[in-house]
């Protein structure tokens, strides 16, 4: 297992605007100091509790971190350095500030299928570097499509977001109901065992959706969307392919197959001539004598696709479990509609309390891992107030007896001075009176010398 460098990050990254968040994530962007280059810091909050939803655990964090380093492509995002704290773990990466190829592409008027292909073949080298190391994605979207920069003559794709990704070992069977309802393969729908298949799937309904701006599964709701999936009930409406060339359907229908052996690999998809030949092809003459023009795909339902994917996309839009809370919830709305069926349906609506349930004493739980968290700190706090206003009180009373002290110094001064005083006039005093005597014995002496000068 590797080791996160435990260091505060904020001491060599200095951390500017908010690119993005999910539910338990947040990204930022960031400047490194040492070289001022640019990254992306991906902020994941960590599971305070094994048995707590709220955050993510250890090992999946650790998961994406593996797959990351592991991986080095042009058309893959890169991991540049790891810090972790008590909170979060922290991925210092590859900066990509192009923003979603479906955005990019929908502000163009129209759109050809060379150009359209362009972008996808780049998806397809990605997800071939990947399956060549038997890591699976598991959650390809347009969201997780993203361009490195798309202010240049050919902008390039980038695939970001390993969260979900898996190694897929042989001989080791693996089930998982995750990913996003719209975009998951019916192998995940029906709990099945997962491969490198369900990428595929997914870059067939990416490719439905780029070439018509229609999404072939999704439903009013949920559970309607999972249906469409396991049933594989989509076709070419005309409205949206009138314009599409056979080959390019051909290449979404061995995409979209339910059998995952069936479906086409990512080898295959490469070799595909609607990938391979699509220069030649994009170009037919018409029959009527006209010169040759390209198809080119209205753009307008791409357009209103990626508005409405996004005014109703939630912050994190990947769905953990997402078969088993739509149906709970739907089991709920007819348990209320119908209250006469409770008795006949009393099973399913046990279940639906016991999932209920599940839900609050999830949200009791969070609510008590918050109040634990907040009383600490309030605590913490109440201890550092505590602290102030003892060295408050400290110094204040520091402050009273130095003043104390120097006013006893100020008047110990002013005695000494006084007494100074006074000794200098005594001994001005003193000096005099001698002054006065040597005068005195001086004129003695020369008055005694002219009484022996008489006498002689």
């Amino acid at each position: 297992m590797s080791t996160f460098r435990q260091e505060n990050v904020e001491d060599h990254y200095e951390m500017g605007e908010e690119l993005g968040s999910g539910q338990f994530a947040i990204v930022r962007k960031c400047r490194e100091k040492s070289s001022g280059l640019e990254y992306a810091a991906k902020f994941i909050k960590k599971r305070r509790l094994s048995s707590s939803r709220r955050g993510v655990s250890r090992e999946e964090i650790q998961r994406e971190v593996d797959i990351l380093r592991e991986i080095q492509h042009p058309n893959i995002i890169t991991l540049h350095d790891i810090f972790e704290n008590k909170t979060d773990v922290v991925l210092i990466l590859e900066l990509v500030s192009g923003g979603e190829l479906f955005d990019f592409l929908a502000e163009k008027e129209s759109l050809t299928e060379e150009e359209a292909t362009q972008f996808l073949k780049q998806i397809l080298d990605g997800v071939h570097y990947l399956h060549s190391k038997r890591i699976a994605h598991f959650d390809l979207k347009p969201e997780n499509i993203m361009l490195l920069d798309k202010n240049v003559p050919s902008p390039r794709i980038k695939l970001i977001d390993f969260g979900i990704a898996h190694k897929i070992e042989a001989g080791n069977e693996f089930k998982n109901i995750f990913g996003t309802p719209e975009f998951v393969a019916p192998e995940i729908v029906n709990y099945e065992p997962l491969g490198l298949e369900a990428d595929m799937w997914s870059i067939g309904v990416i490719t439905y959706i780029l070439l018509s701006g229609a999404s072939p599964f999704l439903g009013e709701t949920k559970q309607e969307t999972l249906t469409n999936i396991s049933a594989v009930n989509y076709d070419f409406d005309e409205e949206y392919f009138s314009n599409t060339s056979e080959l390019a359907k051909d290449f979404i229908r061995r995409l979209l197959v339910k059998d995952p052996k069936k479906r086409m690999t990512i080898a295959q998809s490469l070799e595909h001539p609607w990938i391979k030949v699509i220069k030649r092809r994009n170009v037919r003459n018409e029959d009527n004598g006209k010169k040759p023009e390209r198809r080119r795909l209205k753009t307008t339902r791409l357009k209103e696709y990626t508005i409405k994917s996004h005014s109703s996309m939630p912050p994190n839009n990947t769905y953990i479990n997402f078969e088993r809370f739509s149906k709970v919830l739907e089991e709920v709305a007819a348990a209320e509609e119908s209250l006469r069926e409770m008795e006949r349906n009393k099973k399913s609506f046990r279940e639906d309390i016991d999932a209920l349930r599940s839900i609050y004493e999830e949200k009791e739980s969070w609510y008590k891992e918050e109040n634990e968290s907040i009383s600490q700190d309030l605590r913490q706090i109440r201890q550092e107030l505590q602290k102030t206003e003892a060295l408050k009180k400290q110094t204040q009373e520091e402050t009273k007896s130095t003043l104390l002290v120097a006013n006893g110094l100020k008047r110990r001064y002013r005695k000494l001075e006084n007494r100074y005083e006074t000794l200098a006039k005594q001994v001005a005093s003193e000096m005099k009176f001698v002054q006065e005597l040597v005068r005195s014995l001086e004129l003695e002496k020369l008055q005694g010398g002219e009484g022996d000068c008489s006498l002689r």
